[in-house]
């Protein structure tokens, strides 16, 4: 039985900051952003917006014309969570009016948690091909004003319905996995911006990547040019072109300028819009190759690097349906990818250093988020959420 992604939508806020901002005010060239890390820009949610917010957005794109009295679990993965105790989940389970007799969790391993997400949804779903469930990844990357982390900051969602015989990706049974306790990247409770050693990340990712690979291997005959593209989970853009030559030369394979353009480049192109997603980063990825990959993938295996600082690691594959095309978004993520509105330095400094209020005095958001689903302030320590009907 095929199990795997049916649906599947992207999310980013609606205002973004061009990176030769802040190669000006640093007095940087900005190939230095656009081509060493392959940023462009960085998507900045504004004070009305969250991880929830985002969820729903990129949920409701597949879910509107949805039946959803099948999904019985619905996973939230996010490193952005608002809540020690409450899931972020139950609010999106309001929001979309999901089935009641539906099993609601929220989920964190870094970047990593809506790969395992992906993995228990398919695992329910081989128990009763019948049920299907709503996996959301959403996070918001937040590093300190001035740091060598702010220029991969960024903000988005995914959102996919996992189901048998899935209409977009199959996902394989076998993955290789690695894990090993590192202190790479981290954010204690008492922070709202998270620690990277930036170097020693990207070592350990490209270390970690060849593990899984090789555990990936010693499970089932893979090879390397057996796979029509490769998604890697983007810290920053170029990390992919790093991850791919340094896989093909541990298989002994050389690499053209070509196979770059074709095997890795399609999936990049959303991340050099939004900037680091966190969890969703990966399934942008897998966006961003099937929305702008001109070639037919139908029948193709699809290579996907899952990557969680501290540290956790999962390769696998996807085999791409037939007539996949027919049921995408990608209207859609053109239209939030391009129609956003850029910031001036000091609009995006108003809009890092909101903060709610930290004692749950009553608050209202201001309205700046034009999306269906937003935040609309906190009342007695509760945080609360609306649906704007002029989004519809």
């Amino acid at each position: 039985m095929k199990i795997g992604i049916d649906k599947i939508a992207c999310y980013t806020p609606g205002h973004y900051l061009d990176l030769k901002t802040l190669a000006s005010l640093y007095q940087k060239d900005p190939s230095a952003y656009y081509d060493v890390l392959g940023q462009e820009q960085m998507s900045m949610p504004t004070p009305d917006e969250d991880a929830i917010t985002q969820g729903a957005n990129a949920a409701w794109q597949i879910l509107k014309n949805e039946d959803c009295s099948q999904i019985k679990t619905l996973y939230f993965a996010t490193e952005s969570a608002v809540d020690q105790s409450k899931s972020c989940g139950m609010y999106l389970h309001r929001l979309l009016n999901l089935p009641s007799n539906c099993r609601v969790i929220e989920l964190k391993q870094a970047c990593y948690s809506g790969t395992f997400a992906l993995r228990a949804a398919i695992n329910e779903i081989e128990k009763n091909s019948e049920q299907k469930s709503l996996v959301v990844m959403s996070d918001i990357a937040r590093y300190g004003l001035g740091s060598p982390g702010e220029l991969t900051q960024g903000a988005g969602a995914v959102a996919m319905l996992i189901a048998s015989n899935p209409k977009i990706a199959e996902i394989n049974p076998d993955a290789g996995v690695y894990a090993e306790d590192a202190m790479d990247f981290w954010r204690p409770n008492y922070r709202d911006e998270a620690f990277v050693d930036g170097q020693y990340s990207v070592r350990l990712y490209l270390k970690m990547m060849l593990k899984a690979w090789r555990d990936l291997q010693a499970k089932r005959s893979t090879e390397l040019a057996s796979m029509m593209s490769f998604c890697f989970h983007l810290p920053f853009s170029t990390i992919a072109e790093k991850a791919f030559a340094r896989l093909s030369r541990k298989e002994e394979q050389v690499i053209t300028d070509k196979d770059m353009a074709t095997k890795v480049h399609p999936g990049l192109q959303y991340n050099r819009l939004t900037g680091n997603c966190y969890t969703a980063s990966l399934y942008q990825s897998f966006c961003s190759l099937l929305d702008n990959d001109a070639r037919d993938l139908s029948g193709t295996d699809v290579g996907l690097f899952s990557y969680g600082s501290g540290s956790m690691a999962e390769f696998f594959t996807a085999t791409i349906q037939p007539g996949y095309r027919q049921h995408l978004c990608s209207d859609y993520h053109k239209s939030i990818y391009h129609e956003r509105r850029e910031l001036d330095y000091e609009e995006y400094k108003k809009f890092y250093n909101f903060s709610l209020p930290q004692d749950g005095q009553d608050f209202q958001c201001p309205r700046l988020s034009s999306s269906r689903f937003r935040l609309a302030g906190i009342k007695k320590h509760k945080r609360l959420y609306e649906t704007q009907k002029s989004a519809e």
